[in-house]
């Protein structure tokens, strides 16, 4: 494995965590649909950013960034959804719980 720090792997890596807890706090409140898009878009960012450090070519590494760019617009989508009035009081617990 390589040594070398690499700061959008380790970004997207720690963005990840964030989403994970982020959505165990959804999934207490029963909001499980909500959970799982947020969680299956926003924890893809990160692996295909990794995945493309691993490309065959210059091709397929932006191919893969495309696909996580695509996948953090997703991602986009369904924080501003939890962003909605409804949504406000599960941001505001989650920014208390989870802020540093």
């Amino acid at each position: 494995m390589d040594s070398k720090p690499n700061l959008i792997v380790d970004l997207t890596f720690d963005f990840s965590l964030k989403i994970i807890e982020f959505t165990e706090l959804l999934e207490s409140k029963r909001k499980f649909n909500m959970a799982n898009q947020l969680f299956r878009s926003g924890t893809s960012i990160g692996a295909n950013v990794s995945e493309a450090q691993g490309a065959q070519s210059k091709d397929d590494f932006r191919h893969k960034c495309k696909i996580a760019y695509k996948e953090a617009e997703e991602t986009k989508y369904w924080l501003r959804l939890c962003n909605m009035p409804k949504a406000t009081h599960l941001r505001m617990v989650y920014l208390k719980t989870y802020s540093r």
